[in-house]
């Protein structure tokens, strides 16, 4: 069978007819979906791993941060270690060593070797992501590139939702450490699949015989590393009232700095900025980010309100999320097959609006909201970012030219993975804040003068002495739950505060769209070399 699927011709420009361009593409993919699932999975698993392991909420938070951390890295540096290493000989290897650290992590006797194997899983993963996605365009002719990115799509969008309802049901099934023994089958199987079906490397490369970029690499992982960290622990640390917050930031204003005046002046540079020429790729790569604080902030958000204001448990929250995902891969197929005949800019348009509007209607919910009122809002949510997703990758790469893909992929992954990062601590510290505002607020118009605040006290003073308590008992009672609904309210409010921040950003991004070019619709036959 495999011999029968590698029976295709490549034409002039390198593109590949035949069936093997679509064993191609699940090869990729499958090594992209498992890299998005492991960003999210272990969220449902922290508290389970910190009474297993002994560790504290602070320490256990490093399982999440040292993998984010080490992923961003590598992102923007894929293109480089393809060229370098070999484009499979690269990939091939990432997956091999996610796989092995994904054993390490399962196999962890303690915190320090976790957040050791995390860190291992996220350098070894930052390369499935970027690469596949190039990969992909490389294979793919222009005409059939929708069609290739819905299949990459699909993990990318479905993945941090899949993550969390996947992790429920492991965690609460098998125990947390099969959150990473799961990646071991299935990444047998994308090794496997890479190795029979990935185009042999070309012979030895320029790139091998040029002098590694080491300064501009150190920058780099100083830069982007300090920034993710910053971006990960600020909002514990109480932000900028620490010593340690503040030191990040400035390392990473000058780390970027050194990197960019580096990169720019050193004639092989490990990250080509140069690529940043092309105006789709600048404007579109501002754009990603502003997609990556939609969709994992509001994914983000959901679980945490869902958790804590309606008690849902780790495989509740999971498959409150599922129908969302499930949308989102039904709306990546369909556009993949209309994307080549809609200019990518109107569907974009569609995606950021629509998407606004969830985040309004998901602003009206209450104390009382349930499954039933976040299911269609949740659903669509699903579908109006695949809108955003697909045509903004198309409209983003799509007019690079074949030798920019790889380099332009690798900015774009890491914008979005960057702008994930950001909205994540943007709305953490939002949620923080707008929750102490509005308990403030809410406080103050309680009073032992106010007639409404009495009743409700009374109510609940002789409902709770009619279940037995003496009257001084049921009165501390009576001001305690009166306090915990003042809090739940505060929350509630905070939570819509969040949503309403999201729609507002997305349509501050739509002007950003009149820098990039019409993509799927607009794509023109490459030029030969």
């Amino acid at each position: 069978m495999a011999t029968n699927i590698k029976r295709s011709s490549f034409d002039q420009f390198g593109y590949v007819h035949g069936p093997l361009k679509w064993a191609i593409a699940f090869t990729a993919s499958l090594g992209a979906i498992l890299e998005v699932i492991d960003t999210s999975i272990v969220n449902v698993a922290l508290t389970d791993i910190q009474a297993s392991l002994g560790a504290t909420v602070s320490e256990v938070g490093w399982v999440v941060t040292g993998y984010a951390i080490a992923n961003v890295v590598l992102i923007p540096l894929s293109a480089w270690l393809g060229d370098y290493f070999g484009r499979k000989t690269y990939f091939i290897f990432s997956l091999i060593g996610f796989t092995l650290a994904s054993v390490l992590c399962g196999l962890a006797f303690n915190l320090p070797m976790l957040v050791f194997s995390r860190i291992l899983q996220g350098l070894c993963g930052g390369g499935l992501l970027a690469k596949a996605q190039a990969i992909l365009f490389e294979t793919f002719p222009p005409a059939e590139q929708g069609l290739a990115q819905a299949v990459f799509g699909v993990g990318v969008i479905a993945g941090p939702a899949i993550g969390p309802t996947l992790g429920g049901f492991l965690v609460d099934g098998l125990g947390w450490r099969w959150i990473f023994f799961v990646n071991i089958p299935f990444g047998i199987i994308a090794v496997a699949m890479s190795v029979v079906f990935l185009p042999k490397d070309k012979d030895k490369s320029e790139t091998q015989s040029q002098a590694v970029d080491w300064f501009g690499i150190g920058f780099l992982v100083i830069a982007i590393g300090c920034m993710q960290t910053l971006l990960e622990e600020g909002e514990k640390e109480d932000w900028f009232s620490s010593s340690f917050i503040t030191t990040l930031a400035i390392a990473s204003i000058i780390g970027l700095g050194l990197f960019i005046w580096y990169e720019l002046k050193v004639a092989h540079p490990a990250v080509d900025l140069r690529v940043l020429r092309h105006r789709s790729l600048a404007a579109g790569s501002v754009l990603s980010a502003v997609v990556g604080m939609g969709l994992y902030g509001t994914l983000f958000a959901v679980p945490i309100f869902a958790q804590s204001v309606l008690h849902f448990t780790a495989t509740q929250t999971g498959l409150l999320l599922a129908p969302g995902a499930l949308a989102s891969a039904i709306v990546m197929v369909l556009l993949g097959k209309l994307s080549s005949k809609i200019d990518a800019r109107f569907l974009i348009a569609m995606g950021a609006v629509g998407s606004s509007g969830v985040m309004f209607q998901l602003a009206a919910i209450t104390p009382q909201t349930g499954i039933d009122d976040l299911f269609w809002p949740l659903v669509w949510r699903g579908a109006f970012t695949v809108l955003m997703f697909l045509p903004l990758s198309l409209a983003v790469l799509g007019p690079l030219p074949k030798q920019d893909i790889s380099a332009g992929s690798g900015f774009y992954n890491l914008t979005r993975q960057l702008g994930g990062s950001i909205g994540i601590a943007l709305l953490t510290t939002l949620l923080d804040r707008r929750q102490a505002f509005h308990r403030d607020i809410l406080l103050a118009k309680l009073s032992p003068y106010d007639p409404e605040t009495n009743q409700r006290l009374d109510t609940l003073n002789g409902a709770l002495q009619g279940q037995g308590m003496d009257a001084t008992t049921a009165q501390q009672q009576a001001l305690a739950l009166l306090s915990q609904t003042v809090d739940t309210q505060a929350a509630v409010l905070s939570y819509a505060d969040c949503f309403r921040v999201v729609g507002v950003g997305f349509l501050c991004s739509l002007p950003l769209l009149l820098f990039l070019g019409k993509g799927g619709a607009g794509v023109k036959a490459p030029v030969a070399h």
